[in-house]
């Protein structure tokens, strides 16, 4: 997981929200460790203001899976890039496709309107969605 460069380790939800924001395009993305859930990942994608996040699981061994929509069938890859490949179309369980990658080298940067101290103001579903702003 190391090796992608969309993958930002142990940073906190609020801070993936952070980088989302200040990247501002829907469909930007970043991999980071779940606060949760020791050994699993997440997947926060920004749509609309909304951040969603979705597991990302290894299972079996060595492949990945990742939380989708209700209804879509499960799908099983090697490794994080194809499950990312994958996921850059439509329609595949995410509520946007992962087009653009925020990478760990942004990490230090702060959002100019996203307030550190600032609270998230929405959720909206069981995967985990927060509005920003």
């Amino acid at each position: 997981m190391e090796k992608l460069s969309e993958y930002h380790g142990a940073i906190s939800k609020l801070r993936a929200e952070q980088l989302l924001a200040a990247a501002g395009r829907d469909g930007c993305f970043l991999i980071r460790d779940s606060e949760t859930m020791p050994g699993t990942y997440c997947i926060c994608v920004l749509c609309d203001q909304y951040v969603y996040t979705y597991r990302l699981f290894q299972v079996e061994g060595q492949l990945w899976k990742a939380q989708t929509a209700c209804g879509v069938k499960e799908r099983l890859f090697r490794n994080v890039r194809n499950l990312i490949v994958a996921f850059r179309k439509p329609n595949q369980g995410m509520v946007v496709p992962l087009l653009y990658p925020v990478t760990s080298d942004l990490r230090q940067e702060p959002s100019p309107w996203w307030g550190m101290n600032q609270q998230p103001s929405h959720y909206k579903s069981s995967t985990s969605t927060t509005k920003l702003g």
